[in-house]
């Protein structure tokens, strides 16, 4: 073979390879998450798992969460607001539809808001369209807002997954058959299994590098440690078996991402309960509890104490975890004061490891100050239904993990069933504020009064400790909310 045979050779191989790394480049993606979600309808559930698949990937709103927890703008693309701050004049963008082919207009957007704040509405979050007077499509593009009034946190109000724009012509469906604006469409659930999604070729944006991307419900820590050695799964992103993270650290395969989460972990309280309608059976709770062991114990290190239902990476934050430091004697004295020394109370724990293994850890340390605590694990429909609608309880252990959510302790019924007319007033404030530093006055005020009320036993910031595959990259570090956003996610070899 002549040397430009030999040439001509090298190059047509060469062509070769890359056409083949090219033709075989992965464009999918396996992603686990430890719960799967009772349905597919982000505006009608309080479940995180449904939003940990759906939100900005099938779902979107008219503005969104970026990773670092700023609101951006989604399906708007641009707002003006009066002056008098009452009205919001959203600017739609053009040429979006819906995955089975429908615009997305104004008309739609004036639905969704409807529905959601509609008497007899499912919508879990109810408070974030409360202030709602009116809603009005100027025309296809152009969406007016009217608010009862001025609101500081209706732009950020409108982030959240509950939040997304709906059509009329699916709503009825969404349980089963999610259809959004995203960049990825629905395609199939295998209930117990997996949900599958597909790059949407219409999509208004930018198109994902990904065309496929399943999630995979993998409820054992077990198994979930098992799937990700074996390569079944690509991304673990909230990763439920922390004791196994040295392993991943030490193989080049596996990236470790360890962020922070908007997850308040609490032992929440039923505060219409026999004795736990007691500030003092409830300060004693709280002197029960060694924060640092559960955090060691159940997270294996990994989490922020905290004394209230706030965030410590909010710049608004109190430390307030020296109002209820660990001191079983002044539990077992508050106890003996109460006369509920003795009492039996039932502590009912949902799926996540977390809960199920910082449960027991609670259980005995209860124990150790004379209570007697009975323990019945959940499954996650269950305690939906039992725990949170239901009011049947007397502890749980749950990560609230919706952005800035201090205003759930102004909700009439909520499961907490905290009914303090001072905090109510005081959000209705905080709603009606718009400067910030009048803003973060009043929510620094909020913490110290439900610290001093003793509400719930306050355990931990939740952290979000990722594993994924060494060459995938766009996966958020942190939980500004609890989505699993696929829109920047690419493999890089």
């Amino acid at each position: 073979m002549n040397r430009l045979n030999r040439l001509m050779t090298g190059v047509a191989s060469a062509a070769l390879v890359v056409a083949a790394t090219s033709a075989f480049a992965k464009d999918d993606i396996t992603v686990a998450m430890q719960l799967e979600p009772p349905h597919l309808d982000p505006t009608s559930a309080a479940a995180g798992a449904i939003d940990s698949v759906l939100y900005t990937n099938v779902f979107e709103g008219l503005t969104r969460f970026a990773s670092d927890g700023a609101v951006v703008p989604g399906l708007a693309e641009s707002w003006d607001i009066s002056e008098d701050g009452l009205t919001y004049t959203f600017h739609l963008r053009e040429g979006v539809t819906f995955h089975d082919g429908t615009d997305f207009t104004a008309e739609d957007a004036v639905f969704s808001l409807d529905r959601a704040r509609a008497e007899g509405s499912t919508n879990a979050q109810p408070s974030l369209f409360a202030g709602i007077e009116s809603v009005e499509a100027a025309d296809d593009t152009t969406l007016v807002v009217t608010l009862s009034d001025p609101n500081g946190s209706f732009l950020f109000n409108m982030a959240w997954g509950d939040a997304v724009m709906v059509a009329p012509e699916s709503a009825d469906n969404l349980e089963t058959t999610p259809i959004g604006t995203g960049p990825f469409a629905f395609s199939e659930w295998v209930q117990g299994d997996r949900v599958e999604l597909t790059r949407y070729a219409d999509y208004w944006g930018e198109a994902p590098a990904l065309e496929a991307a399943t999630f995979r419900f993998i409820s054992d820590p077990n198994a979930a440690f098992a799937a990700m050695m074996a390569g079944d799964v690509d991304a673990f992103p909230n990763f439920p078996a922390p004791e196994t993270l040295g392993q991943f650290e030490a193989d080049p395969r596996f990236n470790v991402i360890v962020g922070s989460t908007e997850g308040e972990t609490i032992l929440s309280t039923n505060n219409q309960a026999e004795y736990l309608s007691d500030i003092r059976v409830r300060r004693a709770i709280a002197h029960a509890i060694n924060r640092q062991d559960i955090i060691d114990g159940a997270m294996f290190g990994y989490g922020t104490p905290i004394g209230s239902h706030f965030a410590p990476h909010h710049p608004d934050y109190v430390d307030l975890t020296g109002n209820s430091p660990y001191d079983p004697d002044a539990a077992r004295a508050l106890l003996a004061e109460a006369g509920a020394e003795g009492i039996t109370l039932r502590l009912m724990l949902p799926p996540p490891s977390y809960a199920r293994q910082g449960g027991q850890i609670v259980a005995a340390q209860l124990r150790d100050v004379g209570l007697d605590i009975e323990i019945t694990n959940l499954e996650w429909a269950q305690w939906l239904e039992q725990v949170f609608r239901g009011h049947d309880y007397d502890l749980t252990i749950v990560s609230h993990t919706e952005p800035m959510d201090i205003g759930i302790y102004a909700r009439e019924d909520y499961y907490f069933q905290y009914d303090n007319p001072e905090f109510n007033a005081l959000m209705d404030t905080l709603t009606l504020t718009t400067d910030p530093e009048e803003r973060s006055a009043l929510l620094q005020q909020a913490q110290e009064m439900i610290a001093a009320d003793y509400v719930n036993g306050f355990l931990f910031q939740l952290a979000k400790i990722g594993v994924a595959n060494a060459d995938i990259e766009g996966l958020w570090e942190n939980s500004p909310t609890q989505a699993n956003d696929l829109t920047d996610v690419r493999w890089t070899d």
